[in-house]
């Protein structure tokens, strides 16, 4: 893990939150309590602020960034799939975005929203909460089922557990 600074930028990270080695913050970056920047993740705050709530993670391979006076904003509880690439957007509290996908400038995902793998949320496109996008550009499916909303609380308290057992492995690592 890398934290640096950018020109009069220093990160700020709660002391909860897991950064596996090989990931890079930098930076006006603010991440919240119990969040977890998994291995080969990169956040940059060098253009404008990026702020992460609590509980986020943000899995292997993604990329957070902005453009001028446009700040990432990643609300609490939200679940960023592997490769995920995240472009001065809101991303609103309890969403799920899938692998792969791609969401960019002034995009709103919508509280306990779903961002299928592969999507392509276009600049300024607003999700409805609690609902599925999916294609390339994006598009609402449907509403998403209390059963999915359900499975999304699994996957980020799995996240958050697997931050804590992380953490303690990377501060105490087998000896060989």
């Amino acid at each position: 893990m890398l934290l640096l600074p950018f020109e009069e930028k220093n990160p700020t990270i709660h002391p909860s939150v897991f950064l596996a080695k090989g990931s890079l913050v930098s930076g006006d970056v603010t991440i919240g309590e119990d969040s977890s920047v998994w291995y080969n993740s990169v956040i940059r705050g060098d253009i404008a602020p990026t702020v992460i709530g609590k509980r986020v993670s943000v899995q292997d391979n993604s990329t957070l960034h902005q453009s001028p006076d446009n700040p990432l904003v990643i609300e609490d509880d939200v679940t960023i799939g592997h490769n995920a690439v995240l472009h001065s957007c809101i991303v609103r509290k309890g969403a799920l975005i899938g692998m792969g996908s791609i969401i960019l400038d002034k995009a709103e995902i919508g509280e306990e929203s779903m961002v299928a793998a592969g999507a392509v949320v276009p600049p300024g496109m607003k999700i409805p909460p609690r609902t599925l996008v999916v294609g390339s550009p994006a598009k609402v499916k449907r509403e998403l089922t209390e059963a999915e909303l359900l499975d999304f609380v699994r996957i980020r308290k799995s996240y958050v557990d697997k931050g804590k057992i992380y953490r303690q492995a990377e501060l105490n690592p087998l000896s060989r």
